[in-house]
């Protein structure tokens, strides 16, 4: 009886690890298959990524060009007269930047007085400020016929000629000593007052008065009467300036005042026309610089005289670019080639036929005309110096995406 009950405890063990194999084998062989399942996935996804990196590249050699290049087509660039410039180290001129004034040269203006009492009156002439008048032109007539002393001209015709006559009786008498040598000088003198008055008014009587001519050439400037005022004699009553020849005082800083021996020259640019004029080319010099500032302010004044071979304005206020002594090996570029963006500046540097890139840049020094590059560009540099904004327009619709590496 033991026996037969210790071969069923036997059976029974047999059979219960037989079991336990089955199953487990069961469950490895199921997470060998999760296993294999989940490694090809991870190998689908992984060459999918490889095909969106082969995507990139393609993309990349389609567009032809590196990251943050800007495509910019030749014949667009010749549209829009692009222009170029290859910078190399060079001499440029320190500067001290300033304000002042543009006023005309010493003996080339000249005031315009009345010559005799009387109305103003422009009757069919239109001279405003500007105006081109040439030596001997009317520029406006004094009228007197309606004034309670009467008609200048007329007056001074008749006391000419009564004057005239008087002198010339006794000139006939005082050789007979007839009138005495004293009435005689008496009578001469009025003779001569009154020659200079007639000649002053006479063949400039028109039927609005005594005209008043233009003493030379040049351009009426400071129209200082209106119609219908009244004036005296010696009034004055608008200036003639020629223009040919002005002058450009500077107001410097006392803290410049050290710097002042240096100075050589000036650029200078107006507000009206925003062109930055040179007095290298405008046959300029250097006049004066003031040995110490004026009583009432606290800058020294810097004079040059120039030739005025554009439209320049005398008395127009400027803004000034003193040029110094040059400093050597100095990389500059034009102002046209800067790009401003809040306070940041750029220039766009060519890296081939079509393609340009945009490159901050630290300024120095400003002259007007070219502005010093400290940091940002190096020699050999081929920077845009016209048509830079039209590069910036461009830059934002078809600049070539830099290159990924997503897997």
């Amino acid at each position: 009886m033991k026996k037969i009950y210790l071969l069923w405890v036997v059976f029974a063990y047999i059979l219960a690890g037989c079991n336990g194999n089955t199953a487990t084998h069961g469950e490895h062989e199921h997470e060998a298959h999760e296993h294999e399942e989940g490694h090809d996935h991870d190998h689908e996804g992984h060459d999918h990524e490889h095909e969106g990196h082969d995507h990139d590249h393609e993309h990349e050699e389609a567009g032809g060009g590196h990251a943050g290049e800007i495509s910019f087509k030749k014949a667009l660039a010749e549209a829009v007269g692009l222009q170029t410039h290859k910078v190399e180290p060079g001499t440029f001129t320190d500067v001290i930047k300033t304000s002042g004034r543009v006023m005309a040269a010493q003996g080339e203006e000249s005031t315009v007085v009345a010559t005799v009492p009387g109305v103003v009156t422009f009757g069919n002439l239109s001279f405003v400020d500007g105006t081109a008048v040439r030596k001997g032109q009317a520029i406006l007539s004094l009228a007197s016929s309606g004034l309670s002393d009467g008609n200048v001209a007329a007056k001074a015709k008749y006391a000419y000629e009564n004057a005239k006559k008087e002198y010339e009786r006794m000139e006939a008498l005082i050789g007979d000593k007839i009138v005495s040598a004293k009435d005689f000088e008496q009578a001469r003198l009025n003779y001569e007052n009154a020659k200079v008055a007639w000649e002053a008014v006479a063949g400039k009587q028109t039927a609005n008065g005594v005209s008043v001519v233009s003493p030379m050439n040049g351009y009426l400037k400071n129209l200082q009467v209106k119609e219908g005022d009244y004036v005296t004699v010696g009034q004055p009553l608008a200036t003639i300036s020629q223009n040919s020849r002005l002058v450009l005082r500077a107001e410097v800083s006392e803290k410049y005042y050290n710097y002042l021996p240096s100075v050589q020259s000036a650029n200078f640019r107006t507000s009206y026309d925003n062109v930055t004029y040179k007095l290298s080319e405008l046959r300029g010099r250097l006049l004066s610089y003031g040995k110490a500032s004026d009583a009432n302010s606290f800058y020294v004044p810097v004079t040059f005289e120039f030739d005025n071979k554009g439209a320049i304005i005398p008395g127009s206020f400027v803004e000034i670019y003193l040029l110094t002594a040059p400093m050597q090996n100095v990389i500059s570029v034009p102002v046209s080639a800067l790009i401003e963006e809040q306070g940041v500046y750029s220039v766009f540097v060519r890296e081939h036929e079509e393609a340009y890139k945009k490159v901050p840049v630290t300024l120095g020094a400003d002259n007007g005309s070219e502005v010093q590059i400290l940091s940002g560009l190096k020699a050999g540099d081929e920077v845009v110096t016209a048509g830079a904004y039209q590069i910036k327009l461009a830059s934002a619709s078809n600049a070539i995406p830099a290159h990924t590496h997503n897997h």
